[in-house]
């Protein structure tokens, strides 16, 4: 496999740019004409850390590999606009196997409107895939951060929760399992629609649940400086998710936790799961009174 045959062929198999984008994969740069205000996130998946590749398949990787990366645009409530991808390819991976990954991942581009503007390939120890994602709004003042959530709030997270953790658990017991939960693990879909639609309705602070709700909660309310009140009894479980500890504490849900003000819940696509409120910490209350430690995955824990 040569470098710049896998680059052309790669080329070849890119869908159209974006509006954004002037000059795409192919030069020594890509130029883009942003409008507004944009935003920048960098995300890296390593084999055996994110993924493992007995269990996925090198579509499904390369779909995961955007769509976590996607994830954080998300939480700003941005549109998806262009992707940067460095793969480092171990010697085990051959031509077809890196097109594969190309071809999951194209997926998840033409289904959220973002471009594959461009990239490296070199090779690596083990499958590394490194996504930096661009997003875009028409002002600054339209993304949601983690630090704006007020007092008073509502705090509500989209989807279901526990999923993904679940998933995790029947992968690594070989016991199989509910494909959906499975999936939850392995095909991570993100939240851009809800994102955009919850910064419109007038989220204060938003966050992914990517690290696990009790973890990522902490993060919201540290940003903000204030306390969150969760009910374990209102969350969303994932159909299959009997334990409300894995919900809390398992990572890799992918969906969004966000604090707005009461009068603009309205019909927004989340569950109310509990408060914002003065002070400092997370209180999460479990069904008999008790309290449940708001915990999160570490990466380097």
């Amino acid at each position: 496999m040569g470098e710049f045959d896998l680059l052309r062929r790669i080329r070849e198999r890119l869908p159209p740019a974006g509006r954004q984008v002037v000059l795409g994969s192919g030069d020594d740069a890509a130029i883009s004409v942003p409008g507004g205000a944009t935003v920048t996130s960098v995300d890296a998946l390593v084999d055996g850390v994110h993924f493992r590749r007995e269990w996925s398949s090198p579509a499904q990787i390369g779909a995961k590999a955007l769509a976590v990366a996607l994830s954080d645009l998300a939480a700003m409530g941005a549109e998806a606009g262009e992707a940067y991808v460095v793969l480092g390819v171990p010697e085990d991976l051959d031509e077809d196997g890196c097109l594969a990954l190309l071809d999951g991942m194209t997926r998840v581009a033409e289904e959220t409107g973002t471009t594959l503007a461009g990239g490296d390939v070199t090779r690596a120890a083990a499958l590394t895939l490194a996504v930096t994602v661009v997003g875009h709004a028409d002002r600054p003042e339209d993304l949601v951060t983690r630090g704006g959530a007020q007092p008073g709030d509502a705090l509500v997270a989209t989807g279901e929760l526990g999923g993904a953790a679940e998933g995790l658990r029947l992968l690594e017991e070989g016991k199989g399992g509910p494909s959906g939960l499975i999936a939850r693990q392995l095909e991570p879909r993100p939240r851009l629609a809800e994102g955009n639609l919850l910064a419109k309705a007038g989220a204060t602070a938003m966050i992914d649940i990517s690290d696990g709700l009790g973890g990522d909660a902490r993060h919201l309310a540290e940003s903000s400086g204030v306390g969150l009140r969760i009910d374990a009894a209102a969350l969303p479980l994932a159909k299959g998710v009997e334990d409300l500890t894995m919900a809390v504490s398992g990572g890799e849900d992918y969906e969004l936790l966000a604090a707005i003000p009461l009068d603009r819940l309205g019909d927004i696509p989340a569950t109310r799961i509990g408060e914002v409120v003065a002070g400092e910490g997370v209180e999460i209350r479990l069904p008999d009174g008790e309290l449940l430690k708001a915990t999160g995955f570490d990466q380097l824990g």
